[in-house]
């Protein structure tokens, strides 16, 4: 058995090499690299897949969040920024750049701790925090402390409960940005039995197209969905410099355009999205009945859910393994040059960049547990049954 990495992107070229391959040639032929026509037809095309009115192209998902929060800081403050008696409820557990621009637009992370079972935000613990604050948080908030945002992330392309952070964010007059990073294509069925895309539900979407995503260009490209035509606008203007013209500016923004060459890259990707996230979800099922009598392991939700009303699109297949042996393991499938990756060793208010410029409701223990038990394992739309075998064969501890 040859190396089996976390994701072949190679192989999943070639699968699409034609239409990736003229989708690259009809770009050279003209050679219209800024804003060029397929920036708008993938902005079209992913707003009617998502169900929204707007999809803005960013040059990253990290941008696409930070560009969101200045936006709703001018519709909702007025002003460029949030300040930071603004805080946004956010998790710990999760990749930095979403603790990173709540900082970068102003405001301040509000950490409260996860689900174990999900690894996604607790709405128990969202209402908890919204309804008892300023109780309980660190010494940072004062008396002029405010929540004014949820920032949900959808980890490893499972939607969190967004009926019940809805509801809190509708009681409270707060608003709701969804990190969809990596959730292209999941959804969640709301309580009037709609189905909604992930990046549909909340006030704003935010998207990451990094190679490795489920829906991934060829380098760094991301995306804004919204209802709101003011948010829309807002950050059309932020992306380019901060204006409609960009020798006369509204707004301090940035260059944040989403690059020609990788629309049409991701463009001609779309169509394959939710075939390859059928067949992610079989590997997944495939990987839950190997691994489910496996002493010492604890798997991600059968079925693809916890919930009967969610789509899971399985950007990690992460288990956890309890009892210590989690590196064990990790080192058990190195030796047999079988990929796997920890996501994420450190939860974000445990970080240097966070510290006292962050705070805390109540104990993060799920979170903290977490990043000492996960593990992700090797997960791809044309893995074979044998590799999935191979590193099923790795999984036994004794």
């Amino acid at each position: 058995m040859t190396r089996i990495p976390m994701l072949d992107l190679k192989r999943e070229y070639e699968y699409m090499k034609a239409d990736i391959d003229a989708a690259i040639i009809r770009c050279l032929e003209h050679q219209q690299w800024i804003f060029g026509p397929e920036v708008k037809r993938f902005e079209d095309a992913v707003a009617n897949y998502l169900g929204v009115k707007h999809c803005v192209g960013t040059s990253s998902g990290t941008d696409a969040l930070v560009l969101a929060l200045r936006a709703l800081a001018i519709k909702t403050k007025g002003q460029e920024y949030f300040d930071r008696s603004d805080l946004i409820i956010t998790t710990p557990f999760t990749f930095t750049a979403t603790g990173d621009a709540i900082l970068r637009a102003g405001a301040t992370p509000l950490f409260i701790d996860i689900d174990p079972t999900t690894y996604n935000i607790d709405q128990v613990f969202v209402r908890s925090c919204v309804e008892s604050f300023p109780s309980g948080l660190s010494p940072l908030a004062d008396s002029r402390s405010r929540v004014v945002g949820i920032l949900p992330v959808h980890l490893y392309g499972q939607s969190c409960q967004m009926d019940e952070i809805m509801t809190i964010a509708y009681e409270h007059n707060l608003f709701v940005v969804e990190d969809c990073a990596q959730a292209f294509g999941a959804e969640w069925l709301t309580e009037d039995d709609k189905k909604r895309k992930a990046g549909s539900i909340g006030t704003a979407g935010c998207f990451s197209f990094f190679p490795s995503k489920n829906l991934g260009a060829f380098g760094d490209a991301g995306a804004v969905s919204t209802n709101d035509d003011e948010i829309s606008e807002l950050i059309r203007m932020l992306l380019k410099h901060g204006g409609e013209n960009k020798y006369n500016i509204k707004h301090v923004g940035y260059n944040a355009r989403l690059d020609t060459l990788q629309a049409a890259i991701l463009l001609a990707k779309l169509k394959y999205i939710d075939e390859f996230n059928a067949c992610r979800y079989n590997v997944a099922m495939r990987y839950n009945e190997y691994l489910k009598n496996i002493e010492g392991l604890i798997l991600p939700c059968k079925d693809g859910t916890v919930f009967a009303n969610l789509k899971h699109v399985y950007h990690q297949y992460t288990i956890r393994v309890i009892n210590g042996q989690r590196d064990k393991l990790q080192n058990k499938l190195r030796c047999s040059e079988i990929a796997s990756e920890v996501y994420y060793p450190i939860p974000l208010h445990k970080m240097k960049a966070f510290n006292k410029k962050s705070v805390i409701y109540g104990i993060l223990k799920e979170a903290e547990l977490a990043t000492s038990e996960v593990l992700s394992l090797p997960i791809e739309p044309l893995m074979s049954d044998d590799e999935v075998m191979a590193i099923v064969s790795c999984c036994f501890l004794q």
